[in-house]
């Protein structure tokens, strides 16, 4: 862990935490303005109207790790509350965006897969291609369309009702309280007395936890699969590296008014190893609906293996991309 800067080191613990999270404040109460100018139900998915949601989840993310990495340096009590409120009102408002974004993923990757296939599927010649390879990318032709359409369904489902969900939280009297906390939050942060001392011997030591405890979690991880077998159940363990990690690039953003840029590659594989992994469970997900085509099975057993692929690609990209001396595997 990188200590923070000669003049980060001359400054209290709350001069450095009270205007960072006055800033995310900040930020939540104009994502919250902007919220409100776009949302009636004909606007959502509209520019504007995520936007607001981004800012929104942005700023809720960033308070709730600072809250919950530097607790020491506030008022306890008072940052447990908040910490909980922000981090429930982020997972409400992620949902809908994440429905959005595999929906996306997943009929991009079909009309990749799928092509130009057609349920007929015809060899240079002009002749059907009746080889195992022409049956296959014919089933696929056949298939991909209606599970495209199966997948559309279902998730556009879910997304309006992530976002219904999202528009009654906003509205009740439990989200009032978060952003009244918010408010006050802008203009005075609850510090404990130990904020008063420096920012080295305060701040650092829970920083440098958070940094210990992403290694950990990161040399956790299974070994490469060319050692090891595939095993999706691995999943969870990469999800957790990718929470840690997040939680150390907020920190260090405190400390240092900005993430480790050493760390913006690694984090965006884990970001896309997340979303391959959904993706892929929301397919094979699909294929369990009763009474589907074969044809519509078949693709979605393609998707999936496709997003399960991506998968190892991402983790790929992490390993090479970590800054890190120390191994990403565990022994």
């Amino acid at each position: 862990m990188r200590r923070p800067d000669h003049q980060t080191t001359a400054l209290s613990a709350g001069a450095v935490l009270a205007p960072y999270l006055r800033e995310q404040a900040a930020g939540f109460l104009r994502g919250l303005r902007l919220h409100r100018e776009h949302n009636a139900p004909a606007d959502a998915g509209t520019h504007g109207a995520d936007e607001a949601a981004r800012a929104l989840r942005h700023a809720a993310r960033r308070m709730a790790a600072t809250l919950h990495t530097f607790r020491g340096a506030l008022e306890p009590t008072w940052a447990d509350q908040l910490r909980a409120e922000l981090a429930w009102l982020s997972g409400t408002l992620a949902r809908e965006h994440a429905y959005a974004t595999r929906l996306g993923r997943l009929l991009e990757a079909l009309h990749q897969l799928s092509g130009v296939s057609l349920p007929a599927a015809r060899t240079g010649t002009g002749e059907p291609d009746t080889t195992e390879a022409g049956k296959e990318r014919a089933a696929l032709g056949v298939g991909a369309a209606r599970a495209g359409a199966l997948l559309e369904r279902r998730l556009t489902l879910a997304r309006t009702r992530a976002h219904s969900a999202a528009l009654q939280a906003i509205g009740s009297s439990r989200f009032h309280a978060v952003a009244d906390g918010v408010a006050l939050l802008a203009s005075e942060v609850p510090l404990s007395p130990a904020a008063a001392q420096s920012a080295a011997g305060v701040l650092h030591d829970p920083a440098g936890l958070a940094e210990r405890r992403m290694l950990a979690a990161v040399a956790a991880l299974p070994p490469d699969q060319a050692v090891e077998p595939y095993n999706e159940a691995h999943d969870a363990l990469w999800h957790q590296a990718r929470l840690l990690l997040r939680l150390h690039r907020y920190a260090h953003e405190v400390l240092r008014g900005a993430p480790d840029p050493a760390l913006a590659g690694p984090g965006h594989a884990l970001e896309l190893h997340r979303d391959a992994a959904e993706a892929a469970a929301a397919a094979a997900e699909a294929a369990r609906t009763p009474r589907i085509a074969p044809a519509t099975a078949y693709a979605l057993g393609v998707l999936h293996a496709d997003q399960r692929h991506e998968v190892k690609a991402a983790r790929a990209v992490f390993r090479e991309a970590w800054p890190y001396a120390a191994a990403v595997t565990a022994p």
